[in-house]
């Protein structure tokens, strides 16, 4: 990674970048809504960013992470949900969604989480200790692409749900 990069939380004057960057970044994603950048101003707005962190590279944010808490029907607290992830077209491939990765997880450790879910891609989330688990659960979603990483060993069993802010459109 370019180690002119450095990680830091969001601020006010990130937010329209965020949204361009996340835009961006999904807009040829074949499993994409469309609607990611819609979502973190949703999260964002019902106070549900428990992590907003950017990647800054000579002062231009380049790179964007969003955790939020998600609820699991068994009651399991503490859990959260990550994405959307965004880095600029241009500079994907480079080690900065990694960054992003794991000094948002460093994060929400530090906050008190005790697991993290993701919906992704296996290949690339694997990297970072997420794995499908057979008693947790996104409805609709196959599972191999539904992964959980527990930061105390200790996997719930549930179907998750997200914040109504995943449903944002606009």
């Amino acid at each position: 990674m370019n180690t002119n990069i450095t990680i830091r939380n969001e601020r006010p004057e990130d937010i329209d970048t965020i949204a361009r960057i996340t835009e961006a970044a999904f807009q040829h994603e074949e499993h994409s809504s469309h609607t990611e950048q819609f979502i973190v101003n949703a999260l964002r707005r019902a106070g549900q960013l428990s992590v907003s962190l950017v990647a800054v590279e000579n002062d231009t944010v380049v790179g964007h992470v969003a955790i939020s808490p998600v609820t699991i029907s068994s009651g399991t607290q503490d859990w959260y949900g990550l994405g959307p992830i965004s880095v600029c077209p241009t500079r994907q491939q480079q080690g900065i969604g990694s960054a992003l990765m794991k000094a948002s997880l460093a994060e929400l450790q530090r906050i008190g989480g005790v697991g993290c879910v993701v919906l992704g891609d296996p290949g690339y989330y694997g990297r970072f200790g997420f794995k499908a688990h057979a008693g947790l659960e996104l409805p609709g979603i196959p599972a191999e692409y539904f992964q959980a990483l527990a930061f105390d060993g200790e996997l719930p069993v549930g179907v998750v749900s997200y914040h109504k802010a995943f449903d944002a459109t606009a």
